[in-house]
Formats: structure tokens, sequence, C-alpha cells
């Protein structure tokens, strides 16, 4: 069968099945069009375009096509909506103040590329990472339980809170939590919002670290605070500038990722933990710890040191972490952890905000955590994401030695890159994609102005070492573009 007649039978099934969508409806994405009907992505796009010269569908770049509105009489002039930026804003005595709630930063991570693009923006495993078997077999077994689909407890299932307070407390336990220090969340981005509403109020300042997870600066924005940045080093987050930021602002909240930070990598050294802690609790502020990234240890990570939350008797750590990140992005299942009042503030948010978390997602989470097939994808994902970090690393020295790298993390998705000085970030993303391969541009991450342009490449999303080799050639390609001329250079990858 030809190209030609491929298309002309694509266009036809597809002209059929428009009538069952609603005008203005989407249709299915390029990518499951490809996979539903076993054609190229070239099929598919010239299929709709067809459908487009007739009118039958609507397309829209970087959205996807949609039923086109049936034609008839003209249709009323829209309505006045201006008065929604008075009714929006904040109230003062100086006047309306505008409320902005950015969340380009997350759904720079979200976003579904084409078909036929590399992603290395991509927040989540790819999916041959992912224990989708284990996972099914979790979810029939929990359908089978006894009252699996009745209320859960609004706080979670006490054997799921008490399997994450073990992990939190690790293998002593002595001075960690218990079930009863911890809530059900349904992930961790939910958990941190729930956090953030309880610790801060609107107009208040919260410490960052800087840079920091743009999901976390756009939760801040939403409640109306006001992120501060504390810079991070190789070393983690810098103790004596955390030290000034609380004395200068009267901070009462600091987010901070010791482990792994999102997105530099980053770990805490051993002899800062202690330290951060000590001045958050002389100061009376709080430190929430965002573990996100504990289950994504590489290979060759070693020990890991104990979250902040193992041993923290005053209550000073609200401690975050979630199932998602090493599963799926569906099991959005996590927990928040803290002690003293704060526990009654964070549980009466979460109740508000959720009731609960359904309850069939936490049986089926208990029982993938508690089956052999769990210790067995921890030790697989480990495996995987090793070689892909190293071959990622090793590409762009071969390839792109403009783009800098910080020293290669050892738990994570994703390699941090400063760009040349001069170089246009929204041009270098822009080409980048027009290349064929998504990266995740620097900006989002900075909450004040960024002292220079980077990138964040993930590994996580790739199918394997090949697909980073093609990605990383694409990349070079659109460098050779947008980067200031001479800057780009690097060994050509084979074809």
């Amino acid at each position: 069968m030809t190209e030609r007649s491929s298309v002309a039978d694509l266009a036809r099934t597809l002209r059929e099945e428009v009538d069952r969508y609603s005008p203005g409806e989407r249709l299915p994405s390029s990518r499951v069009l490809v996979e539903r009907y076993r054609v190229s992505p070239v099929t598919v796009s010239r299929a709709l375009a067809q459908l487009a010269s007739e009118g039958v569908v609507v397309t829209r770049p970087g959205a996807g096509a949609y039923r086109a509105e049936p034609s008839g009489p003209a249709k009323p002039a829209p309505g006045d909506t201006s008065w929604q930026e008075v009714a929006l804003s904040a109230q003062t005595a100086a006047g309306p103040v505008p409320r902005s709630v950015d969340a380009s930063g997350v759904l720079v991570t979200l976003a579904e590329p084409p078909p036929s693009v590399i992603e290395f923006n991509g927040g989540y495993l790819h999916p041959s990472l992912q224990p989708e078997r284990a996972l099914a077999a979790a979810l029939a077994r929990a359908g089978r339980r006894p009252g699996a689909w009745n209320r859960p407890p609004t706080d979670g299932l006490f054997e799921l809170r008490a399997w994450f307070a073990r992990q939190i407390a690790g293998p002593g336990g002595e001075g960690g939590p218990t079930g009863a220090d911890v809530l059900i969340t349904a992930g961790g981005q939910s958990a941190l919002t729930t956090a953030l509403r309880a610790l801060a109020p609107p107009g208040a300042p919260v410490l960052v670290e800087s840079p920091t997870y743009p999901g976390m600066l756009a939760v801040a924005r939403a409640a109306g605070q006001r992120p501060v940045p504390v810079p991070v080093d190789a070393d983690g987050l810098r103790p004596e500038l955390l030290a000034a930021a609380l004395r200068a602002t009267g901070a009462r909240v600091l987010v901070c990722q010791p482990l792994f930070q999102n997105p530099t990598g980053a770990v805490l050294a051993r002899e800062r933990r202690r330290e951060v802690v000590r001045i958050a609790r002389e100061a009376g502020a709080f430190v929430v710890e965002d573990d996100f990234a504990r289950s994504l240890a590489h290979e060759d990570a070693g020990a890991l040191p104990p979250p902040l939350a193992a041993d923290d008797p005053d209550g000073v750590v609200v401690h975050l972490r979630s199932l998602t990140k090493i599963t799926s992005p569906s099991l959005r299942v996590g927990a928040l952890a803290a002690r003293g009042p704060v526990l009654e503030r964070l549980r009466a948010i979460h109740v508000v905000d959720q009731f609960f978390v359904p309850r069939p997602l936490q049986e089926a989470a208990l029982e993938l955590v508690g089956s052999p097939a769990w210790p067995r994808h921890l030790r697989a994902v480990a495996a995987a994401l090793r070689p892909r970090r190293d071959h990622l690393a090793a590409e762009l020295r071969r390839q792109v030695p403009a783009l800098v790298q910080a020293a290669a993390p050892r738990g994570g998705f994703h390699l941090w890159v400063r760009a040349p000085e001069g170089t246009d970030e929204a041009a270098l993303t822009g080409a980048a994609l027009r290349a064929g391969v998504a990266v995740t541009p620097g900006r989002p991450y900075f909450c004040a102005e960024p002292p220079a342009v980077h990138l964040r490449l993930g590994f996580a999303a790739t199918a394997g070492t090949a697909e980073i080799t093609e990605g990383v050639r694409r990349l070079r390609t659109a460098c050779a573009q947008a980067l200031p001329h001479g800057a780009g250079g690097g060994e050509q990858a084979p074809a």
C-alpha cells in the first residue's frame, strides 16, 4: 500500500469517527492515532491536514486537532470578561494587586510532545521502566480486598501510614515518626500544597533553595506567599546563608530537598544536615523536607543519608514523599509526616481539600510495596538509570561540550547544564523542539534573576542509550543554530 492510499484510508476513517465528537472537542493525540491505526506519524499528519483543508477538523500547533465548529449563522460576540481581573485580584489599601498563578514550569514537564520528539524534559519513568505488571497485579488484588471500595479513614489506611513511617525512620527507627504522625496524600505535589498552606499565611516569606523545583514555587505564589532564594552549591543548601535569610526576612518556613536536589542533583553534606535543622529550630522555623528522590538512587549511590525527619524529636521537620516517581504518574499516593500541633493543622487542610485519597489506590499501593516484585523493581530502576545518566553525560561532552555540566548526580532523573554566556534561552529551547528534542528551560527554577542560562536534561523518560545518542545529536543541531557564534562545537555523532 502506498503512502498516498494510507493517507486516504486514514482520512476516511477519521472523517467517520469525527462525528462522535462534539464541536470543539479534542481528537486523540497523534501518538495515539499512530499506535491505534499502526501508521507512521507522517501519515497521521497528512490525514489530519487533509481533514483540516475540508473544514472537518481544526489543527492547533502544539495543542492537537479538534472537531471544527459547524458552519451556520454567525456566533454572537463574546461577552466582556474584563471584570474578572478585579475579582481575581487581592484587595489592599493601595488598590487591587493581581494574584498570578504561573504553572508554566510544571506544564513543561507534563505536556505530551509529538510522537517523533525525544523527551529530555520528562519528569517520570519511561513506560519500559514502570512496574506495569506488578501494578496491574496489585490493583487486581486490591480490588478483591474486603471493603476495598468503601470510604477510607481520612488520614489514610493505617497500614500504609505505618509503612511510610518505617521508610522515613529507617532501620533504627527510634527518633523517626510513627504511623500516627503520617497522613496519606494524593502524591507529592498535593503534600507540598498542603504543607505550604498550613505553615505560612498569604504575604509571608518562604525560604527556598536557589535553584529549586518550579512546582513548589508555583504552589507558594498561588497561596500568595513570597519565595525568597537561598543559594545551594555542590554540597547543598549553605547554612550561613540560611541563617542570614532567616534573620533578614523573619521567615518561618524553609523548603528544601536534601537528597538529589532538583535540579542540581546536590546532596546536603553530612556536616550541614544538623546545622540546617539547628538554625531553623533556633529561628522558630519549620523545615519542609521534600524527599522525592530517595527511591531514585542509582546503582552507584552507596549508602544514603537518612532523612532529616529520621532524628527530629522537636518537630522542626515536616517530611513529604511519594510513590509516584518510582512507579507511575497515575499512582498518586504520597505521605506527609509531622509532629506536634502542626499535624492537626495539616490534617484539617488535607481533609478540607481532598476528604481522602481513594481507597483502591491506597490498597493497591499496599499490595505493591508488600509484594516480592517491589524490591526487584527498585533494583531494576537503580540499574537502568545509571547507564542512562552516564551515557547522556558522555554524549554531551562529546557532541555539545559548550553545555557545561554540574557534577553527575547519583540519583534522580536528570543532568543540570549551563549554556554559554549570551545564549537566548527561549531561542535555544525552541530550536531544540524544532530539531525534535524537548528540553526543560532553567529560568522557571529560579525565583529571582538567574545567574546564567541553564537547561535540565532528563534521561529517565528515554527508551535507552540509543535514543539518548539521537537526542543529543538533535540538541547539537539546535545549539549550532541558537548558541552564540562558535560556542556549539563538538564531535559529530554518527548518523
